[in-house]
């Protein structure tokens, strides 16, 4: 298991995810869960998914595709308590370069970049271009211009656990100075969108993350392809392993109620590697996830 405290280098071989998920649900209620690793996250060398409602095993109703390789498996309850088990192997794909070396040759004009240009509930780019064009309009241009934006939002804000709301958005998160994970990808997305540099978030497991949870990072279309940015520095780049990909944390929810009720009453989440150490991040390097 990774300890966080030794520095070592490179992309873990292997990372072992979990989560376990308890619900309370009235008769016909239907979720759809996104806690899989996403199909295109690497090699899934181990994988096992169980469901039980009122400690009675059901299979999934559906599993449907998403954004960015996403997996969404809906779960139909007749009412009780559901509880669900994941766990996987993977071997992540992740591929780290100094900035400035080598090319992937992004495609501006793709549906995918034009789709993370595009405002969103939690993202009102609109709503911040005066302010994204008065701080970071001298460098826009530049190659670095997307970390330079996420390490803006790094010294800005302050990492708070229960500071913000589901409600709470990109506006309110610059306005208050503090969040969490998926506060800093908002606002660094809406600043890079406002910008015009397409960016999205991503939601992952996360190796070496404390408090260990759920994460979300933001990828920004540069010179290199698609960057990964985290702008909590909380965990290193090169052990995340994608969950899903979209516009915002709406796109990205690991679980959405489709009819019925569910409330969620107890959630656990688990990401290491196999290495000895964890590698050392400096967010300054390039690093892609597959």
């Amino acid at each position: 298991m990774s300890d966080p405290s030794t520095p070592s280098s490179g992309s873990p071989d292997v990372c072992r995810v979990a989560c376990w998920l308890t619900f309370e649900t009235e008769p016909g209620t239907a979720i759809a869960l996104q806690v899989a690793v996403a199909s295109s996250s690497g090699v899934i060398r181990q994988e096992n998914l169980e469901l039980t409602v009122d400690d009675v095993p059901v299979a999934p109703s559906a599993e449907v595709t998403a954004a960015g390789g996403g997996r969404v498996h809906v779960v139909e309850s007749d009412g009780g308590t559901l509880r669900l088990t994941y766990e996987a192997t993977v071997t992540p794909t992740v591929v780290t370069r100094g900035r400035g070396i080598g090319t992937l040759g992004p495609t501006y004009y793709e549906a995918a970049a034009i789709a993370a240009l595009h405002q969103s509930a939690y993202c009102r780019s609109d709503l911040l271009a005066g302010f994204a064009a008065n701080e970071f309009g001298a460098i826009r241009d530049e190659p670095d211009a997307a970390h330079r934006v996420a390490a803006w939002v790094f010294e800005r804000l302050a990492y708070e656990p229960g500071s913000s709301g589901p409600l709470h958005s990109a506006v309110d998160t610059l306005l208050t100075n503090t969040g969490v994970c998926r506060d800093f990808a908002h606002l660094t997305i809406t600043l890079l969108r406002a910008l015009g540099i397409p960016a999205r978030l991503v939601a992952v497991y996360a190796p070496g993350l404390n408090p260990m949870d759920f994460h979300a990072v933001v990828e920004a279309l540069g010179p290199n392809g698609w960057e990964v940015l985290d702008a909590t520095r909380l965990a290193p780049r090169q052990t995340l392993v994608r969950l899903a990909t979209g516009r915002d944390a709406a796109d990205t929810a690991f679980v959405t109620t489709l009819r019925g009720s569910a409330e969620l009453v107890a959630s656990s989440v688990f990401a290491v590697t196999d290495d000895l150490y964890l590698p050392v991040d400096d967010h300054t390097s390039t690093v892609h996830l597959a």
